[in-house]
């Protein structure tokens, strides 16, 4: 039958997408990308236009130019050493910019200077995220200098380039103020979008308690989740766990350290579901813990747009204590004692009710943690942060440059060298092409094209052809409908600050929009340095340009390839010996100090990164031909038992932390012993030394398991240890054999 358009259901199912979809961009407008994109866009206009006003139009686009490249690195970042950011961008872009000019005249010097500028630039690149912007910094420095009519005398040249460092030093400036104008700002926006991605992997975490849920399909999503999350969680500690010494910023500071806690215990939740779903006795229990994972991650996500729009700390809502409704829709616990049994641990299961009870108190945790940290937004708790204020250089990325990276990427099988090679031959190729087209080409759009869209891997390349070509068309129409108007020089400048701000803001979140800003942007830029004010511009020519850029780009990827398969084993190498080093730390808690937690957290966090490394390069083996893709089966089980190891020792780390009166030192300290032993031998690749022996008295297979819900708040959850240790160390030994399968 169908369904009346009016029927109410449907109108709130439409109301509530609505919502959802307005939520989304009021997000994205108050992000710290639109912020930091509005501040390049000020700076650019306000430069551009004292310039004008002071020295011209020629040197107000020379200028611009300068800005434009300087404003590439500056991202939200710490304010300690931002100079040094930012700085290598003008120090390296200057010469190149002035190397244009002095060959303009002579193509084949000209055609030296780009290969070989483009092979430094590229090799910025070996500098990770810190280097990617230096690198376009480096190639727009050329080809916009290229966008310039040819120069008649040196003493231009000088002028050209000293108007280009003027622009440089002035945003330089700009960027080490609006950093720390907006450093209390930008800490409240990534942790803002840190609240939302950690909403979102507790909604994946709830559809695992469904009814038949596609548990494969949800574990490659929360995988993906979990990679996403801790790629923009680095970026968060750079900059909130910077100098916590005010008590904004310890409360911050404290909020990251909890909303890290509750990673921890979500990732926990994953232990023994399979066996809950197996159960039919636990079915009716499973959509409240579904309904309070959710619940919690509204609260969560709610919070986090509450710090975006700024609200006062009254005007914040706390989130609700769920642990009263999580133990009023459990089974009532067992009044008469039940027999302990001895029976191995991974032949057989504790009974299904105190399971359910501990998937329970996990969830509870995730919840208490929640609370935790809208109080400290409130400021009703006061943040506990003496590690971090002692130790927070430790957990921040470095700010220094040193060769190292550099000298790492000089092999000829080092991916950054062959992407470096393979720019190279495509910008000299491009360049060729461009010197005999038959129309009266701007060979510089042609090679912008070719450098924005080619990638260090295909996946993104082709990705990016794609945005490229589409982003040009609508560019390119959006300009040719610009000029047509005959705007001022006043209003241009307006438009290519606004242009390149939207560029700068969307280049990691929509890539889309970057290209047709960066198009708007580049070709009135472009316009502002040739033609001064006249409306010249043959939009049949830059889509050709175009397209023939966007085609030599994906051609090009395909000539010395670092194919992700070249790439995997040194990623599964480090994501094996991360999970042993963060095994051993975090085995050892029940005897920690203060300098053993630090290193617990700074090898929890390099176990999972180095797992969302791998994620994100499998995920990009998928676009390669299938005959050079790694072997993905045997590197989906790899990630797997990586996630549920972290599960496992999560929540052993919990007992060691949580519920440490509750356990059996005497029997607790040979276990953890044993277990570290044994996973550190497992994924060390050696023969285990304690696998056929075990301590006198100790046998974690031969421990009894629990029988009763109620054990769950017995006094002695050792029982409960020893089942995690057993099985951490099983599930070490198949990551180990997966690991194998890969390197093969």
């Amino acid at each position: 039958m169908n369904r009346n358009p009016t029927d109410p259901t449907i109108l709130e199912t439409l109301a509530s997408r609505l919502r959802g979809k307005a939520q989304d961009v009021l997000r994205v407008a108050l992000s710290q990308y639109v912020a930091n994109g509005l501040s390049v866009s000020l700076g650019l206009v306000l430069i551009m236009l004292v310039l004008f006003e002071s020295a011209g139009l020629a040197a107000a686009a020379s200028a611009a130019v300068g800005v434009i490249i300087t404003s590439l690195p500056d991202v939200p970042s710490p304010r300690r050493r931002k100079i040094m950011q930012v700085l290598p961008a003008p120090v390296l872009g200057t010469p190149l910019f002035m190397l244009v000019q002095l060959t303009r005249q002579d193509q084949l010097l000209l055609g030296g200077v780009l290969v070989a500028g483009t092979f430094l630039a590229v090799m910025m690149m070996a500098w990770g995220k810190r280097g990617g912007p230096i690198c376009f910094s480096l190639l727009f420095s050329m080809l916009f200098s290229m966008a310039a009519p040819p120069l008649n005398s040196l003493e231009q040249v000088f002028s050209h380039t000293g108007w280009f460092m003027a622009g440089a030093v002035l945003y330089l400036l700009w960027a080490v103020l609006t950093t720390h104008l907006l450093n209390q700002r930008f800490r409240a926006q990534l942790l803002a979008e840190c609240l939302h991605g950690f909403g979102q992997i507790l909604r994946t975490q709830a559809l695992r308690f469904g009814p038949e849920p596609d548990h494969q399909t949800l574990l490659e999503a929360m995988l993906d989740q979990q990679a996403s999350f801790a790629d923009h969680l680095q970026a968060t500690r750079d900059l909130v766990l910077e100098s916590p010494t005010t008590r904004p910023r310890q409360q911050y500071a404290a909020m990251l350290m909890s909303l890290l806690e509750a990673r921890d215990h979500q990732l926990a939740c994953d232990l023994d579901l399979d066996v809950l779903l197996e159960q039919q006795a636990t079915a009716p229990h499973l959509p409240a813990l579904q309904k309070a994972l959710n619940a919690t991650a509204d609260a969560i996500q709610e919070l986090g747009m509450a710090l975006l729009l700024g609200r006062r700390r009254q005007a914040i809502r706390p989130i609700t204590d769920l642990r009263p409704q999580l133990a009023g829709a459990l089974p009532p616990r067992h009044t008469s004692p039940a027999p302990l049994v001895p029976q191995p641990i991974l032949t057989d299961v504790p009974d299904t009710a105190a399971l359910l009870r501990n998937m329970a108190d996990r969830i509870g945790h995730i919840n208490d943690e929640a609370v935790k940290i809208a109080a400290l937004a409130r400021a009703d708790a006061a943040p506990e942060l003496s590690l971090v204020r002692n130790q927070w250089q430790l957990f921040v990325s470095t700010t220094t440059w040193s060769w190292k990276p550099l000298l790492g990427q000089l092999s000829w099988r080092a991916p950054t060298l062959r992407y470096a090679l393979r720019a190279t031959l495509a910008v000299a190729t491009g360049y060729l092409v461009a010197l005999h087209l038959p129309w009266a080409t701007h060979e510089y759009w042609i090679l912008i094209t070719i450098v924005v869209v080619m990638r260090g891997n295909l996946a993104q390349t082709v990705q990016r052809r794609n945005a490229r070509v589409a982003g040009t068309v609508l560019g390119c129409l959006l300009v040719m409908a610009l000029l047509t108007s005959h705007p001022g020089a006043k209003v241009l400048f307006l438009i290519v600050a606004l242009s390149t701000g939207m560029a700068h803001a969307f280049a990691l979140r929509r890539y889309l929009y970057t290209t047709i800003a960066g198009t708007v942007s580049g070709l009135l830029q472009a316009h502002l340095l040739l033609v001064g004010l006249q409306p010249t511009f043959s939009i049949g020519e830059r889509l050709a340009d175009t397209v023939l850029g966007a085609v030599l780009a994906w051609l090009f990827s395909y000539v010395l390839p670092a194919w992700e398969r070249s790439q995997i084993p040194g990623l599964v190498k480090r994501s094996v010996e991360a999970q042993g080093q963060h095994a051993r730390l975090a085995l050892a808690l029940l005897g920690s100090t203060q300098t053993s937690d630090v290193n617990w957290r700074l090898a929890r966090r390099e176990a999972y990164d180095s797992l969302s490394a791998l994620t994100l390069a499998t995920q990009r083996s998928l676009a390669e031909p299938r005959q050079v893709r790694p072997p993905l089966e045997p590197l989906e089980t790899l990630q797997a038992r990586s996630y549920q190891l972290l599960a496992q020792l999560t929540a052993v780390k919990s007992l060691l932390l949580l519920r440490r009166s509750q356990l059996d030192l005497e029997q607790a300290r040979p276990a953890l012993e044993y277990a570290a032993q044994c996973i550190e031998a497992e994924l060390s690749g050696k023969t285990p030394t304690v696998a056929n022996h075990h301590p006198p008295n100790f046998s974690i297979a031969g421990q009894p398991h629990l029988e009763r819900p109620d054990m769950l708040v017995a006094t002695d959850l050792t029982p409960w240890l020893l089942r995690r240790l057993q099985l951490g160390c099983a599930i070490a030994t198949e990551l180990r054999l997966a690991a194998n399968r890969v390197r093969v």
